[in-house]
């Protein structure tokens, strides 16, 4: 039993933190919702909506941290891995999702599928199991850098196109998230790596690192089935089993095709073993934070005034299926063989 919770603790903590999270944001009186899930423009308020931003600011930095320099400079020197990754996470999924928009059964989960298939990359999580199944990390991180830093104008793209909306995520303020979030935290590890002494560190402590990094995933996912637990107590109708049911699989459709898609493509394009398993989770994983930022704001799709309180939902299951799937492929891709085309970083 010890062995297997050593092994699936994440797993173990998702099928926990995500049913408690909406669980407890359906039950928690509507004064303490608004505490912990943020509202108005209280200081704490303003707080607590940050913490995905920094947690992920956080482990980005691990993940650059404990990355040796040697690999980026590859990556960048044979780009090829990552502009494919790119054109699958933000070209094939969306193209694959918009016709699914059809056979949803509720309005809010039809846009939150293609808001789902719009965000990019996930920021952290690809990464974390692209190093857990022995790839090249390195090509996950610039895939995470270039679909993110692009999002700003690819995501209202496919939403404009799909929903005949004009989608308005504001440049600037995109900017300086992804700034914050994204390209500080990564410059600063690697800056960080270059000394002796912290260099020496990651080397030890690399899986550590991102032991650290996978747990603070799980508080961004609880905080986001806790504010979508708490959209089950409003008014109005509520989702249906079978709805539910349509939404779920078309996330987990469109996550394994998109994986299935990037690994052949590797292959085909005669990609080393630990770029093809760079492309395959970060060609298919979603980002919750920005997915969370479209499927929520006031200012964009998810105010409730609307008709849309829950668009957010498919954006939990997508991310909360691939991290399940991508756990399993993972482990899967740890255990087998390096091929002949293995490259040494």
């Amino acid at each position: 039993m010890l062995d297997f919770l050593r092994k699936r603790w994440f797993l173990v903590s998702l099928a926990i933190l995500i049913p408690g999270g909406l669980t407890l944001g359906a039950t928690l009186p509507a004064a303490i919702h608004a505490m912990i899930a943020g509202g108005d423009e209280s200081d704490w308020q303003r707080f607590v909506r940050m913490v995905p931003r920094g947690i992920t600011a956080i482990v980005l930095f691990l993940m650059s941290f404990s990355l040796d320099s040697r690999q980026l400079k590859t990556s960048f020197r044979s780009p090829k891995p990552v502009v494919w990754a790119s054109l699958v996470n933000f070209g094939l999924i969306p193209l694959l999702a918009w016709p699914l928009m059809s056979l949803q059964t509720s309005e809010d989960f039809s846009l939150g599928l293609m808001i789902a298939a719009c965000a990019p990359c996930t920021m952290a999580a690809a990464s974390v199991w692209t190093r857990k199944a022995g790839g090249n990390d390195a090509v996950s991180l610039l895939v995470t850098l270039s679909t993110n830093a692009s999002c700003f104008a690819i995501s209202p793209f496919w939403l404009g196109l799909a929903t005949g909306s004009s989608v308005d995520l504001g440049f600037g303020r995109m900017v300086v998230r992804l700034l914050v979030a994204v390209l500080v935290p990564m410059i600063l590890g690697q800056l960080v790596r270059q000394l002796p002494r912290p260099a020496e560190f990651a080397k030890r402590h690399k899986t550590p690192m991102g032991v650290v990094a996978q747990s603070l995933i799980l508080i961004v996912v609880f905080q986001a089935a806790f504010r979508a637990g708490a959209r089950l107590t409003e008014d109005g109708p509520k989702p249906t089993l079978d709805s539910v049911a349509i939404v779920w699989a078309s996330c987990i459709a469109l996550h394994l095709v998109a994986m299935w898609v990037a690994v052949a493509g590797s292959k085909r394009l005669g990609f080393a073993r630990g770029d093809m398993i760079a492309t395959a989770f970060s060609g298919s994983q979603k980002t919750l934070p920005i997915g969370v930022l479209l499927a929520t704001d006031p200012n964009m799709f998810g105010d409730p005034a609307l008709g849309v309180p829950f668009v957010v939902f498919p954006m939990l299951m997508y991310h909360a299926s691939q991290l399940f799937i991508d756990t399993a492929i993972a482990d899967r891709f740890a255990a087998g063989k390096p091929d002949a085309t293995e490259t040494s970083a």
